[in-house]
């Protein structure tokens, strides 16, 4: 995936991945700032990894999204001080996922966790979801609203009907 932008829109589309020596399928479980996010591998080992500039206004990623990693120059950057272990080489769509779910490469700790499609929104299974619009209500239990104090509220002005038939009634 050299050449920068150019080719991150083609690599995105492209449903059959295959996993090269050194670059393994990791879980984001949190954005630290900075383009350093921390992700979970298939051992269940956290550590910090560079998400990329070339990523920045064409790829977005959050918790729970699936990312491969190029873990290796892992050991030395851990040796010689640095805490940013791996650098973020790809990032997966749900149909990319979708894909590897049913292939031996994924790992085994992703079996049970939602996932994450190109829009970000996570996907439940059916039957959950089911529940949660029968226990969902429009407020969720927080309190009403307040007006807001800081706007001035303009004057209420009556037209000449509202008026004229206010005085009719009163005579």
């Amino acid at each position: 995936m050299k050449g920068g932008r150019k080719n991150l829109k083609r690599a995105a589309e492209e449903h059959n991945l295959t996993l090269e020596d050194g670059k393994s399928i990791a879980q984001v479980v949190s954005l630290r700032g900075s383009n350093v996010i921390e992700v979970m591998d298939a051992r269940g080992e956290k550590s910090l990894a560079l998400f990329p500039a070339k990523f920045q206004k064409s790829m977005w990623i959050k918790r729970g999204s699936f990312v491969v990693v190029d873990e290796s120059g892992k050991q030395k950057a851990l040796e010689s001080g640095s805490k940013v272990a791996c650098i973020v080489s790809q990032v997966l769509f749900y149909e990319q996922v979708r894909a590897l779910r049913k292939s031996l490469e994924w790992p085994e700790i992703f079996k049970s966790t939602t996932s994450d499609d190109s829009n970000g929104s996570l996907h439940k299974s059916t039957s959950q979801q089911e529940d949660d619009e029968f226990d969902s209500s429009d407020d969720d239990g927080l309190p009403p609203l307040e007006a807001n104090m800081n706007r001035i509220k303009p004057p209420e002005f009556q037209s000449d009907a509202e008026s004229k038939s206010g005085s009719d009634t009163d005579s």
